[in-house]
């Protein structure tokens, strides 16, 4: 059984000072549990690693996202296995719970399993930490020029990605992200009521995606830029990121230091460039 990602609701409804009784659609929010299984088979140990509120939906796949972009494991086939859990469980929380078996053989820090420190902008470290934090678990230190994208092709994005989105068009009350070629052409999209836990899910399902390489891609995000989405951009190795919102002014520093081009105010065909401009061919 999939949970459903909208709910209807009752509401009263003011036009003109007068009132109707009418159904609304909302956007599902409930919270999803995060749980590893790892070492040896006849030894196995589990051990809950998040838990976040989310849009059901493409849970597997906001599993798998996560822990790669948390730099807890670097490969698809690291993972073996991905289930929900249902042993002593209520039906409040039936599909809310994840565990993710990780291979026997793979060594991981375990130190790494509680969510990392840096990855909220109120954590009280400066900036530059942060960036070494992530240069410290992420595999590609600094990204090439290889992609080019022209000004057009990044203005014609945000209608594709509306375009796309089922959930938005039915709430308005969700955050997207999608993926696109250097041509436009638009990859994959995922939808969640939480900024990050979309971009998770959208990284999780391009590493099941054999035929996608993230460092190819352009990152599109509906809504502002922020460090953690650009932590995990980064950690993916995406080599473009546009956002229809602004940029924080760590998102800019960690988008400089690992040569993402960085695109912020991108709507009704005008943007700024904030990092890296190289890419984009006028």
């Amino acid at each position: 059984m999939t949970k459903p990602s909208v709910s209807n609701v009752n509401i009263t409804r003011i036009t003109d000072n007068q009132s109707e009784q009418t159904e609304d659609l909302l956007a599902v929010e409930e919270p999803m549990e995060i749980r590893l299984g790892f070492g040896p088979m006849e030894a196995r140990q589990q051990k809950s690693v998040s838990v976040t509120m989310r849009t059901p939906g493409n849970d597997f796949e906001l599993a798998l996202g996560f822990l790669f972009t948390e730099g807890i494991i670097q490969y698809p086939t690291d993972v073996y296995k991905i289930q929900y859990c249902t042993e002593l469980n209520t039906q409040e929380n039936l599909e809310n719970i994840v565990r993710v078996e990780l291979n026997p053989n793979l060594d991981i820090d375990l130190s790494k399993l509680q969510r990392n420190f840096y990855t909220t902008s109120s954590c009280g470290v400066c900036g530059k930490e942060s960036i070494e934090a992530i240069k410290t678990n992420c595999m590609v230190q600094h990204l090439d020029l290889t992609l080019q994208i022209t000004p057009q092709t990044i203005t014609q994005l945000p209608d594709k990605l509306r375009a796309q989105q089922s959930v938005f068009e039915y709430t308005g009350g969700i955050h997207a992200c999608a993926l696109f070629d250097a041509a436009g052409n638009i990859l994959l999209l995922r939808e969640d009521v939480g900024r990050h836990n979309a971009l998770d899910k959208l990284i999780g399902a391009a590493m099941h995606a054999s035929t996608i390489k993230l460092n190819e891609t352009v990152l599109l995000l509906s809504g502002r830029a922020s460090f953690e989405l650009l932590q995990k951009a980064a950690m993916a190795g995406i080599p473009v990121v546009c956002a229809v919102g602004a940029p924080s002014s760590l998102a800019v520093q960690t988008a400089v230091s690992f040569n993402i081009t960085l695109v912020g105010f991108l709507r009704n065909q005008r943007f700024n460039i904030y990092a890296c401009p190289e890419r984009i061919t006028h």
